[in-house]
């Protein structure tokens, strides 16, 4: 019997309870249509203020995500420290100091297959951490022999960094994509080494605001210069993400598809 390809969908970053929730009841469906056999989603906005906490992570897993990733909001709900430490398909990013709550990669078994997920952020224009390149090396070091393939989400402002990162490690990791900015790219890829790639997924959140925020505020923010209070816009949602097909011998991306649901 011929092998199938493996497919992975990444979901750009989710913005609020109100996508997390439409978010939630939408995937099991949309994975069994894409085929997908390992989910990977970005939720470190999905509660109201910026964050994760422990009950809304749970919801996304039981409505079929297999591994959570982050960034730099993923501290902002107190309660999720603890839930970091006893839940590791929830992950933050690697290049934390190591005595910060969680782990920055996990590995889990899905399709017949061990894939290593990593989670990296970025360092232009962000908090000054420890370098992703370095910190995700020592991840591939560690892990070497352990697994299939390998994901790395790279939470980060600058394309230039992501796009420095993603042709380092070429080859090394099957699955590259970039969050963080809310905008999903037009440039998904398979790179010289054979991983798939693109800088930025988009965002899992109210289509009519400005990166899931109110417009009117935002519009504000910008023509005041003064503080305002951030809120999540209501109306519509839209799941933006990536599937990512590998080739069942090689492990090489064969096709990258840009991926916008309605919610």
């Amino acid at each position: 019997m011929a092998k199938k390809p493996y497919k992975i969908l990444a979901i750009g970053d989710v913005v609020g309870p109100a996508a997390a929730e439409a978010l939630c009841r939408r995937l099991q469906s949309l994975r069994g249509e894409l085929g997908a056999l390992l989910v990977v989603v970005n939720g470190e906005n999905a509660c109201a203020g910026n964050g994760l906490d422990p009950a809304t992570a749970r919801m996304l897993f039981g409505a079929g995500t297999d591994v959570i990733t982050s960034g730099n909001h993923i501290w902002h709900k107190r309660d999720i420290k603890q839930f970091l430490e006893d839940c590791p398909t929830l992950i933050r990013p690697v290049n934390y100091p190591s005595l910060c709550p969680g782990h920055g990669s996990v590995i889990v078994e899905r399709g017949g297959k061990r894939v290593l997920v990593i989670n990296a952020l970025g360092t232009v224009y962000m908090e000054a951490l420890d370098s992703p390149f370095d910190a995700v090396d020592r991840v591939l070091e560690r892990e070497e022999g352990k697994y299939d393939y390998a994901v790395l989400d790279i939470h980060a402002e600058a394309t230039s960094e992501k796009l420095a990162i993603a042709n380092y490690f070429d080859g090394r990791i099957n699955v590259i994509f970039g969050t963080h900015t809310h905008v999903q790219t037009a440039d998904e890829q398979i790179l010289p080494g054979g991983s798939g790639y693109i800088t930025d997924l988009g965002m899992t959140g109210p289509t009519s605001s400005v990166l899931g925020i109110r417009t009117d505020i935002i519009i504000e923010r910008f023509r005041t210069r003064m503080p305002v209070r951030f809120e999540i816009a209501d109306g519509p949602a839209e799941l933006q993400g990536a599937l990512f097909t590998l080739g069942p011998c090689t492990g090489r991306t064969i096709d990258v598809k840009r991926i916008r649901v309605p919610l």
